[in-house]
C-alpha cells in the first residue's frame, strides 16, 4: 500500500481553455484488482498467453487530422465513446513545444480546443473519459514532468511521491482512476494507478524478472494495460485483470507496446517488425482467444502507432508521412 500524496496545484480551466479558430504516449496478463473504493492493486499472479491465433480482418476508413497550428507534428492519443479525441501538436523542443488539445466531430479546424495546464511550458493531453474529463502531463521550465487531470473544468497537478518531477498520466476511466508511470533514480519506469477520490497511488508491478513498466490505459472494469521489459530484454504488452497479469507479444516481434484499452478489453498499440518498421495493432479477446491485427495508415505504412480505442472499436494514433511529418490518424470501423 502506498500512502496518499497531496496534489500540487489546482486551477480553473476557464482561463486556460479556448476554442482555436485559426487553426503530443505516450512516451505489457489479465485484469486489475482495482476498485473505485480503494484504487489499490492487490496480489497478482502471472500468466503467459500463446500468440498463435490468426490475425483478424476488420476494415477501417482512415482520416488524417492535423491542427493547422502545426502541420509538421500531431499525435492523437485518446478517443471516447462520444468520439471526442485528445492529442497535441509540437515536437517538444524549446522552440517547438507540445501544446495540448481536444477535438470534436466533425473534426474541422474550428473543432479544435486548446487544452494546456496553466503556466506550463509544454502539455500533452493523453487520455479522455466518457464524461469528457481529461488527463496528461505537463512540463515546467526546468524540464520536470508532472501528471495532471482536468475534472469538470478544474486542472489539478499531481506527482507520484516516488517520482516527483518525473510523473506522467496516460489514461483515465469513468471511476476516477488514472494510470501512468514515474521514473526512479536509476532511470527505470514504474507503472501506477491513482484513485482521484482519495489521492492514493498504487504501483503496478511486472511479473518476476520484469522491469521498466508503463501503465498506459484503464477501462471501466478497472482492467489495466501497458508494457514492460522482460528478463530477456524484450518489450511485451500486458493486461491486468482480476489480479492476473497476462503478457503478450505480437508474433515475431520483440517490441510490443500496448497503449490503449476499451470496455471490451480490446488492446491497441504498436509493434516493431524484423525490419525495424513500426506498425499499429489491435488485440481482441485477449484472455480467451486472442486475435491480432496489424494496422497501417495507408499514408504511413511501417510508421504507424495506434494509441487509443473507444467501445465502438474506432482508433486514433499517428504516422509519419513521406515528407517526414508526424500526422494524427483516425481509423473508423467500416
Amino acid at each position: 500500500m502506498r500512502t496518499p500524496f497531496p496534489t500540487i496545484r489546482s486551477a480553473s480551466a476557464a482561463a486556460a481553455l479556448a476554442i482555436s479558430s485559426s487553426l503530443l504516449a505516450a512516451c505489457g496478463g489479465a485484469g486489475s484488482s482495482l476498485s473505485p473504493a480503494t484504487g489499490l492493486v492487490g496480489a497478482q499472479s502471472a500468466a503467459r498467453t500463446e500468440n498463435s491465433v490468426a490475425p483478424a480482418a476488420t476494415k477501417y476508413t482512415f482520416t488524417t487530422l492535423d491542427d493547422q497550428a502545426d502541420l509538421t507534428f500531431n499525435q492523437l492519443l485518446g478517443i471516447n465513446d462520444s468520439n471526442v479525441i485528445a492529442g497535441y501538436y509540437g515536437i517538444g523542443s524549446k522552440t517547438h513545444p507540445n501544446k495540448g488539445y481536444t477535438l470534436t466531430s466533425p473534426y474541422g479546424q474550428t473543432d479544435y480546443t486548446n487544452e494546456n495546464f496553466p503556466g506550463s511550458f509544454q502539455t500533452q493531453v493523453t487520455g479522455i473519459n466518457n464524461s469528457g474529463n481529461t488527463c496528461g502531463f505537463w512540463v515546467d521550465k526546468k524540464g520536470n514532468s508532472h501528471g495532471w487531470t482536468n475534472i469538470a473544468g478544474t486542472f489539478t497537478s499531481w506527482d507520484d511521491p516516488s517520482g516527483i518531477g518525473t510523473t506522467q498520466f496516460l489514461g483515465i476511466n469513468d471511476h476516477s482512476l488514472v494510470v501512468g508511470f514515474y521514473v526512479d533514480g536509476s532511470g527505470l519506469n514504474h507503472g501506477f494507478t491513482l484513485n482521484l477520490a482519495n489521492s492514493m497511488f498504487a504501483e503496478v508491478d511486472p511479473p518476476s524478472g520484469g522491469s521498466n513498466l508503463q501503465a498506459t490505459g484503464i477501462n471501466d472494469m478497472n482492467d489495466v494495460t501497458g508494457f514492460y521489459t522482460t528478463g530477456s530484454g524484450a518489450v511485451e504488452s500486458f493486461i491486468l485483470k482480476m489480479k492476473t497479469f497476462h503478457s503478450y507479444a505480437y508474433p515475431g516481434s520483440t517490441n510490443t507496446t500496448a497503449l490503449g484499452l476499451n470496455e471490451k478489453d480490446e488492446m491497441v498499440g504498436a509493434y516493431v517488425d524484423s525490419s525495424n518498421a513500426m506498425h499499429g495493432f489491435t488485440l481482441t479477446n485477449p484472455i480467451k482467444k486472442p486475435a491480432w491485427q496489424s494496422i497501417d495508415d495507408p499514408n504511413g505504412v511501417g510508421t504507424t502507432t495506434v494509441n487509443g480505442i473507444n467501445t465502438a472499436g474506432d482508433l486514433v494514433g499517428f504516422y509519419v508521412d513521406s515528407s517526414g511529418n508526424t500526422d494524427g490518424m483516425l481509423a473508423v470501423k467500416k
